[in-house]
């Protein structure tokens, strides 16, 4: 039987020390993912320090904008009022995710921080470069449909699994982060890296820091975002491709201001750049759409289980756009 120690300490900075000072701790929040991988034998931690029950779970207007207590559970934050009015798509991403008991369990921070669930990396009798760096990725020639296509690298081909990351990347969401040092504020497109050569590395997080929120800045822009997500399942499965957008049109029907992440399709969630510069000042029509999903693919790397993906994402980007446009939803809600 593999020994763990546990412990649940009062405060965030309790939390921290406790983990900072021991190379082999993890924070447990709602455990739907790191329980898991502790049944699995993924991951092996010699100690678990419970954030949980820390008083982070709160939804606060600040300024206009939002701050969600890392806590926060996804079933109540995709429920609350503010969010659903001021943010919809992320209320639409985390309603996409998992189950509803699932939700119930899972928390803002958490989701975040789940880890790939590519087969391989769940397979502890197969090689995987991200759970034991130098073993070799069997994604590269094994089972491929679910292989990333845009910063891959020959170390790993992993897609991130979760919906809410994608929604909050699109809306320039900020994570607080609160260290040994004290507190600083991450990008949301920061926070997540690509593999490289070591796709053990997932965040620009060190060891021992804790996510306590994450900030929603509020425009008109996030008034009118959404999500669309293109899988297997109706229900609990994970992204094929996904989509997270909002728009604002001119008076003349042209695209003022666009925002675009896409989940499914690399090893963070993708800050679709390119198709944004694309289609702003440009109708929102599917022909403009497809050139533009085209634009962010120029640099992409498809094989024969992942060009599925290609008119996937033409058909996911017109769904999300002609939902906020007005005009008519082909992919309806998936």
């Amino acid at each position: 039987m593999r020994q763990l120690t546990y412990e649940a300490p009062a405060t965030a900075e309790q939390a921290v020390a406790a983990v900072t000072g021991d190379p082999r701790a993890r924070y447990l929040g709602g455990g739907t993912n790191l329980v898991d991988h502790l049944k699995l034998g993924v991951s092996t931690p010699g100690r678990l320090v419970d954030v949980s029950r820390l008083p982070l779970d709160a939804v606060e207007q600040t300024g206009g904008g939002l701050r969600i207590g890392t806590n926060v559970r996804n079933s109540d934050l995709a429920a609350h009022p503010l969010v659903r009015g001021g943010w919809p798509g992320v209320s639409r991403a985390l309603l996409a995710g998992a189950s509803g008991q699932i939700r119930n369990q899972a928390t803002t921070g958490g989701n975040l921080l789940q880890r790939t669930r590519c087969v391989y990396f769940q397979d502890v009798t197969t090689p995987c470069n991200k759970r034991e760096p130098g073993s070799g990725c069997s994604a590269l020639e094994g089972y491929g449909r679910y292989n990333a296509v845009l910063g891959a690298s020959e170390a790993c081909v992993a897609t991130h699994p979760s919906d809410l990351a994608v929604a909050l990347t699109a809306l320039d969401a900020v994570v607080v982060v609160l260290g040994p040092d004290g507190e600083r504020r991450v990008p949301m497109a920061d926070l997540h890296t690509l593999p490289g050569h070591h796709p053990e590395v997932e965040t620009t997080l060190a060891h021992g820091e804790l996510i306590t929120a994450v900030e929603l800045p509020a425009s008109d822009l996030a008034r009118h975002s959404t999500y669309v997500k293109t899988r297997d399942r109706a229900s609990f499965a994970f992204a094929l491709v996904s989509v997270a957008a909002a728009l604002t049109l001119s008076d003349d029907g042209t695209i003022a201001d666009i925002a675009l992440a896409w989940g499914g399709v690399a090893h963070k969630p993708w800050r679709a750049v390119r198709a944004e510069e694309t289609l702003r000042g440009a109708r929102p029509e599917e022909s403009v759409i497809a050139r533009a999903v085209d634009a962010e693919l120029q640099d992409a790397a498809f094989g024969p289980d992942t060009e599925y993906k290609r008119p996937l994402l033409r058909g996911a980007t017109t769904a999300a756009l002609s939902r906020l446009a007005g005009g008519p939803d082909r992919q309806g809600t998936r």
